[in-house]
């Protein structure tokens, strides 16, 4: 396979992570098998490579590339690449100065193309949604979380808010709190707890209610945001994820959508929370019909593809994919709630199968444009 990606010129793809000392990189190795397998099948070679071992200044770098005989990750002298994929996995790793450095280094290059260069964070995504009159029709009432008197004043505007992290993952950290004004104890916090368990704590008092929120929360910076009343199937909410990404001609599409169920008596719908995958048809039918529901998911894909525009343009940053969670609440209202640069992988075959396709398709696209200097 080395002696492949040494002979020809064609478009070279690598997908960056960072190294680790007991399994030679980190990440998501399935994906990057899968990565490098439909690389072969569309005539791009792909391998894996470190930032540490991304020399951009040496015509040869040392990459990873699997071999299915005794699946195996080996190191190989491989080509620099045109394109650099980014998959560094943890916020706390592309954090690293030495790993900034890199990823600002290939974004300066003459000629190597860098996409989805860092996580986003929540608080940003919100703002740069809020500069569109479309978008911003779409982001539910957010202010970052200061203090007990912010908090007051977004319970009384919307009487529930969720609380989440501004750089969370996976549902990690979020809360619930409710204000009923008919109750002893109008303060309610709802914490989404490990083993599928809530934590719920009820108080008379702001002050209490502050405190109890910050005992979870630490120094980590959150965000406030509108509770949205979702549409149900069989008494559990549901939200749509939708993968969009640039095809082989550059150009934003809705690659697949897929619906996300919360688990009994769970505040999120994601699946490490306990949520399961679903068929958005599925979910919707029975609140809304088929006419209904194909018209909202037609909508679901158009804005879609509006949101993946406005994040890149306000974000200044060459995108390529993103995935993103969209509501819909019971009368039909679309909402948007997070969108992620590093998309954990769809379940759905056929989402699966052309996921993979696009990322190598829009490399080769990228590779034969000039790099443009932001």
């Amino acid at each position: 396979m080395s002696t492949l990606l040494l002979s020809e010129k064609k478009p070279i793809v690598a997908v960056l992570t960072v190294d680790d000392e007991a399994r030679q990189f980190r990440g998501n190795r399935a994906n990057f098998r899968d990565l490098v397998k439909t690389g072969q099948e569309l005539d791009c070679p792909v391998y894996v490579v470190t930032a540490r071992d991304l020399k951009l200044s040496a015509k040869r770098v040392q990459g990873y590339l699997f071999h299915p005989e005794d699946k195996s990750w080996r190191k190989h002298w491989l080509p620099l690449p045109d394109v650099v994929y980014n998959r560094i996995p943890l916020r706390e790793d592309e954090r690293r100065p030495e790993v900034r450095r890199k990823i600002d280094e290939v974004i300066r290059h003459d000629s190597i193309h860098l996409f989805n260069p860092c996580f986003f964070n929540k608080r940003r995504l919100f703002e740069w949604l809020k500069k569109n009159k479309t978008t911003k029709t779409l982001v539910p009432g957010t202010r970052k979380m200061l203090g007990p008197k912010t908090l007051s004043a977004m319970l009384q505007q919307y009487s529930s808010l969720y609380l989440k992290p501004e750089s969370g993952k996976a549902g990690k950290g979020i809360m619930l709190v409710r204000l009923d004004e008919g109750e002893a104890k109008p303060y309610r916090l709802t914490i989404q707890g490990d083993k599928r368990k809530n934590i719920v704590y009820k108080t008379a008092k702001l002050r209490l209610l502050w405190k109890r929120i910050k005992a979870e929360t630490g120094s980590t910076p959150y965000i406030m945001q509108e509770g949205i009343e979702l549409s149900s199937f069989q008494g559990r909410h549901f939200d749509l994820r939708v993968l969009v990404q640039k095809t082989g001609k550059g150009v934003w599409m809705v690659t697949g959508t897929g619906a996300r169920l919360a688990g009994p008596k769970r505040i999120t719908t994601h699946v490490p929370q306990g949520g399961s995958i679903e068929d958005p048809e599925k979910m919707l039918i029975p609140a809304f019909g088929s006419d209904m529901t194909q018209f909202l998911l037609g909508r679901v894909k158009s804005n879609a593809v509006l949101i993946a525009k406005q994040i890149e343009k306000e974000s200044g940053f060459l995108l390529g994919e993103m995935s993103m969670d969209l509501g819909v609440d019971t009368d039909g209202r679309l909402w948007f709630f997070e969108a992620n640069a590093k998309p954990m992988k769809f379940d759905e075959p056929h989402i699966r199968k052309k996921s993979l396709e696009r990322i190598v398709q829009y490399s080769q696209f990228l590779s034969r444009q000039p790099k443009v200097r932001t």
